[in-house]
């Protein structure tokens, strides 16, 4: 059954990270993206649920799930992800804190997350299924969007949904990672991710041009998108050409 040779290529590409989950992430989202009937795009994310006595963390993140990797089969669903980690709302966000498969027949005619609508439309996700699963201490979530309302049966695509993420999750289970290098990416991503930096770069640009903070964020956004890059991305540079200019100017 096509589906099953479909699980088995994408345990097979997880598996064979060795070291560099997200660009397996990125293989395994294209896969699915490309191999699911209705699917325009695919949202594979690695979360850590920070817990609130790890008092060494900052305070924007202390208490949260953060984000380990991800991986996008498209930059617009990439961006779109990174809107529901600042605003901290979303169908990524809501499976990994409820631990439920989360359904949205249409981002439009629901009223869940109120600052996530308008992103969503304006990056084409109208509808989706969100499957979380657990990962050696962790929790993945494994998702399928698509660019039309009412784009998945949801009888036919959760139970397809979670034979492809088990699959994932144990390939990634059994392959060769060690503590140190799982703890190395945690803090990278954290760093590149986190909303603390995505909202620090918001304030940069609202002190600098007077904008509003929804407006600060279009902004990133659009960089993001007009050089290929990801809103963290941007975000971290923006502060890092903020504090060489800054020094310059001492």
């Amino acid at each position: 059954m096509w589906v099953e040779r479909l699980a088995r290529d994408i345990g097979a590409l997880a598996q064979a990270a060795e070291g560099a989950p997200g660009r397996a992430l990125d293989q395994v989202s294209l896969l699915a993206a490309r191999g699911i009937p209705g699917c325009s795009a695919a949202l594979v994310v690695i979360w850590r649920d920070v817990h609130p006595e790890e008092h060494d963390l900052d305070a924007e993140i202390r208490g949260r799930h953060v984000v380990v990797d991800y991986g996008a089969s498209h930059s617009d669903l990439a961006t779109a992800f990174e809107h529901q980690y600042a605003t901290d709302q979303g169908p990524a966000v809501q499976a990994v804190r409820e631990r439920r498969t989360v359904v949205v027949d249409d981002v439009l005619r629901s009223d869940r997350w109120p600052d996530y609508t308008s992103m969503a439309v304006q990056c084409g996700d109208r509808s989706s299924v969100t499957y979380p699963c657990d990962l050696a201490g962790e929790v993945m979530t494994f998702g399928v969007h698509s660019c039309r309302a009412d784009g998945f049966v949801r009888d036919e695509v959760v139970p397809m949904l979670a034979m492809l993420a088990e699959h994932t999750a144990t390939a990634l289970r059994s392959a060769d990672r060690n503590e140190d290098a799982i703890r190395e990416a945690v803090h990278m991503r954290r760093a590149m991710t986190a909303r603390a930096v995505i909202d620090q770069a918001k304030g940069i640009l609202m002190h600098a041009r007077g904008l509003s903070s929804q407006e600060a964020f279009d902004e990133l956004r659009r960089v993001a998108q007009r050089n290929g890059m990801k809103v963290a991305d941007v975000a971290r540079r923006l502060m890092v050409e903020q504090a060489t200019s800054s020094g310059r100017d001492r």
